[in-house]
């Protein structure tokens, strides 16, 4: 069993829940922190797994618990969730990159981040601008090692229902044989392997991982 330590954000979304099914049913680390704002889908048994409910508008009061090795974010939320583009920015942009400063501060080495295609923090898309700004503030973090990942359509079984992501689904069935490499769609487990594999590397600097290139990283690591 590895030494190392881990914090995992986003547990109760899609991909984050991916990755705690890969920590648990692999030893890379000896410590998993799972802070979560509402409970976990299901309880976890495994006595490297500490869940802890906390308020992320008072980060600062549970510092203590990100004194870790790396950080797996998958913090996100969407605007119809959300309720509103200024709530949506809290959640995607604040709350990911408040996280990643008190890691950062507390000697975490190495932060792995999803974000999404098209991030860009000129974009005149709302969403994508949000997800380009939190790339851009992150690297301006002391991390020795930085690697994001920008997903196209997630798949995979999520809580709650997103007609957008349906109806991306069904297109891309049907045309899937039309849609270059970097833009079909990549299952949620794909980019939970492929984090986990870029989190063992561990390579110094900042790495930016798009939708092709993390189902090569899982077919390599399954392989």
């Amino acid at each position: 069993m590895g030494d190392a330590s881990v914090l995992l954000l986003g547990a109760t979304g899609l991909v984050g829940g991916e990755c705690l099914k890969l920590l648990v049913a692999r030893d890379d680390y000896r410590r998993i922190v799972v802070p979560v704002r509402s409970p976990l889908p299901e309880a976890v048994r495994d006595s490297r797994v500490e869940v802890h409910t906390i308020d992320f508008e008072r980060i600062g009061d549970v510092a203590s618990l990100f004194a870790v090795d790396h950080v797996i974010s998958c913090l996100g939320t969407t605007i119809a969730n959300a309720g509103s583009q200024e709530r949506f920015r809290r959640v995607d942009f604040d709350y990911a990159y408040e996280t990643a400063r008190f890691a950062a501060g507390e000697g975490a080495s190495h932060l792995l981040l999803v974000t999404a295609m098209g991030a860009d923090a000129s974009s005149r898309i709302f969403y994508n601008r949000v997800k380009g700004d939190l790339e851009e503030a992150v690297r301006r973090l002391p991390f020795r090692s930085v690697s994001i990942f920008r997903p196209s359509l997630i798949l995979g079984d999520r809580r709650e229902s997103r007609a957008g992501e349906s109806a991306g689904k069904v297109l891309a069935a049907l045309f899937g044989f039309a849609i270059p490499s970097r833009y079909k769609p990549v299952a949620a487990r794909d980019i939970a392997q492929a984090m986990l594999a870029v989190a063992r590397e561990s390579t110094p600097g900042v790495r930016i991982v798009e939708s092709d290139a993390i189902r090569r990283i899982a077919r390599n690591m399954i392989a």
